[in-house]
């Protein structure tokens, strides 16, 4: 790929670590015996996702209706929706019903959410979402609504779901098999109580990709549900859970102005071409907003994007060299620290490092 002539900032999604990355976590699930669902929030790409699915248009995890309807249209099948579900949102759920006529799986965990799916008269089936620590979403498995909210979507349980993503709080590997020793429990120890009442549980659905990557133990666990690990990030590097080289997604933007007198230099990729998300700093502190790296072959240059404002990148400089090292106009590529919401910028789409460009989606 040839950067000198493109506009920055824009995402450069190199192909070739996309597949093995890829490649790679299909392997591992498969060598476990659970089957792989991978959630496709992060790159909102068609071509991606048949990257990551090994060609098979099935079996995809999404995070809002706008995925769900995009993937649906583009032939995916058996898509799960694993966010909790509002009857505002019901008419969206007709409309990719009736104009992809795909399964369309939905995420719910209150009896008055089974209430209102049943009574909306949609078809979809609906997974109860289990808490297995985070407490972001679903109830405990000893929750005693479990079986009530079971009982009311009747035939339309489609099974058990929970998401460890307290996985990502730690860089201690011992730590991350215990979080995913308790994912695997709670979603267990729903179905079987599920079981033992005499419901069927279809379906038992877990998943972070630190755990999917550690979890000692997955009996009682039918799929696995992960998403970071297609194109990694600085969060990930610092955790010990990814190498840097296999970081497929960067930003390339370029050096638009020098301040010597205050030690800086500014990239034109700020707030919105980066995000604002600085988790990757909990383990990686000089992460800060993204490393700068070499344009041609990714070699750190020691400097983070220490500021962002809305289009601007502030670079702190320490050594004076960097200046004529890096002129005005010198286009550099930045490791993200999140590359979610890195990628969630106002980017149409991903210039490939193979050459090549594919486009990817936004909304709701």
């Amino acid at each position: 790929m040839q950067f000198a002539d493109m506009e920055t900032p824009c995402l450069i999604l190199d192909q070739e670590r996309l597949k093995a990355n890829t490649a790679k976590m299909r392997s591992h699930c498969a060598a476990r015996g659970v089957a792989l669902r991978p959630h496709l929030k992060t790159l909102k790409s068609i071509e991606a996702a048949k990257l990551a699915t090994g060609g098979k248009m099935a079996r995809i995890t999404v995070s809002t209706l706008r995925e769900a309807e995009v993937f649906a249209r583009a032939g995916f099948d058996d898509i799960l929706h694993a966010a909790g579900i509002t009857p505002n949102k019901f008419d969206h759920v007709r409309r990719i019903n009736s104009e992809a006529g795909k399964q369309l799986t939905l995420t719910l965990d209150s009896i008055e959410m089974a209430q209102a799916l049943v009574q909306s008269g949609l078809p979809n089936r609906a997974m109860i979402e289990i808490d297995c620590g985070e407490h972001r979403g679903g109830i405990e498995s000893g929750n005693n609504n479990l079986e009530g909210i079971a009982r009311v979507l009747g035939d339309r349980l489609a099974g058990i779901m929970t998401h460890a993503g307290h996985s990502y709080s730690t860089n201690q590997i011992a730590r991350i098999k215990e979080i995913a020793d308790d994912e695997v429990n709670a979603a267990t120890t729903a179905a079987k109580h599920l079981r033992a009442a005499g419901i069927e549980v279809p379906m038992v659905s877990a998943g972070s990709t630190p755990t999917v990557l550690h979890a000692e133990n997955l009996d009682g666990i039918d799929e696995m549900r992960c998403g970071i690990y297609m194109v990694w990030d600085l969060s990930q590097f610092g955790r010990g859970i990814c190498g840097r080289e296999d970081i497929a997604l960067t930003v390339l933007a370029t050096v638009i102005g020098h301040n010597r007198s205050a030690g800086v230099l500014t990239v034109d990729a700020g707030a919105l071409a980066m995000s604002k998300d600085i988790g990757a700093n909990t383990f990686l502190p000089d992460a800060r907003f993204g490393w700068l790296c070499d344009a041609k072959d990714l070699t750190p240059l020691g400097l983070s994007i220490n500021t962002v404002h809305q289009e601007h990148g502030t670079v702190t400089v320490k050594d004076p060299a960097i200046f004529d090292r890096l002129p005005i106009g010198t286009q550099v590529r930045i490791l993200p620290g999140h590359a979610c919401l890195t990628a969630a910028g106002g980017y149409e789409g991903y210039h490939l490092l193979q050459g090549g460009f594919w486009p990817r989606f936004n909304g709701w």
